[in-house]
């Protein structure tokens, strides 16, 4: 794949109103716009998605927005972890050209009452677990490309089911923006980065490595020649439970696509869990394949 660009824009604009975004966005109407929704508290694997972004975009355009409408419990969003002006010192520094941080009055101004739903493939593993969850960020996403109206958008693999459904999403909804799924980035032990993982204790941070480590012993059971999910799905469950400060929410041997559970992989599976540390809920997922 090759891109045309033109030449790197070394000014960041920071706006919270939307027509502020839409005047910066056409401003140059023959540059492509790569777009990467974040909620902030920005890591290295928010980063990569927008270092993508900037090889492959003219424009890079980046939100920092904490969506309430995704999130269950009040206590969660209260103490969801924030650093704007350093999060925005790191989007300077990759290159970024527009970023928007709205106020929540101005995603979600009074009386409103419009979401937006995807059915089927939200009604599992995180739909399930977190009720709700999926039309916050089914909407959200929606406003955000709505506002920010980019030719290609960024997610990384670590939310496998939110791409899942941003992808249906787009495709549904007729937006022309191809949505890009990027790997997840990990700590040198394995870890999936998260903004969640500032919040864990020292104790619980050392033993959240069962997720990784869960994930590849069911790959390397996969790669050698094991099919049957239930197997599968025990040997993840096995090593979560093991470990003394870890709670398993779910696991899973899934389709890819479609997100049902598989008595017998074929030629794909999504493998994934949840697991808690004490209220901290990391999330974690693998592809194997043929």
């Amino acid at each position: 794949m090759s891109f045309n660009l033109l030449t790197l824009n070394v000014c960041m604009d920071v706006f919270s109103a939307i027509a502020d975004i839409r005047r910066v966005r056409w401003s140059e109407p023959r540059a492509t716009w790569g777009f990467v929704p974040t909620m902030g508290f920005l890591h290295e694997g928010h980063l990569s998605l927008v270092h993508r972004a900037r090889q492959e975009n003219d424009r890079v355009g980046v939100s920092i927005f904490v969506n309430p409408t995704q999130f269950n419990e009040p206590d969660d969003l209260a103490t969801y972890p924030s650093d704007l002006d350093r999060d925005l010192r790191l989007l300077e520094n990759e290159g970024v050209d527009l970023v928007w941080n709205p106020s929540q009055d101005t995603v979600y101004p009074p009386g409103y009452e419009t979401y937006v739903e995807v059915t089927e493939v939200t009604k599992v593993l995180e739909g399930a677990a977190r009720p709700g969850f999926f039309r916050g960020v089914a909407t959200v996403v929606t406003k955000l490309f709505n506002v920010f109206q980019p030719n290609r958008t960024y997610f990384g693999q670590k939310d496998a089911q939110q791409a899942v459904v941003i992808r249906r999403m787009a495709a549904d909804l007729n937006f022309p923006i191809e949505v890009i799924v990027c790997p997840t980035i990990r700590e040198p032990d394995g870890l999936a980065m998260s903004s969640r993982n500032a919040n864990l204790p020292p104790a619980a941070r050392r033993e959240a490595t069962c997720l990784y480590h869960a994930l590849l012993a069911a790959k390397e059971l996969f790669e050698g020649g094991e099919r049957d999910a239930e197997r599968l799905r025990a040997t993840m469950a096995g090593i979560i439970n093991a470990v003394e400060l870890a709670r398993l929410d779910y696991v899973s041997v899934a389709h890819p696509d479609t997100l049902q559970e598989q008595a017998v992989v074929h030629d794909r599976a999504l493998l994934s869990l949840a697991v808690f540390f004490n209220d901290v809920r990391l999330i974690d997922n693998m592809v194997v394949e043929r």
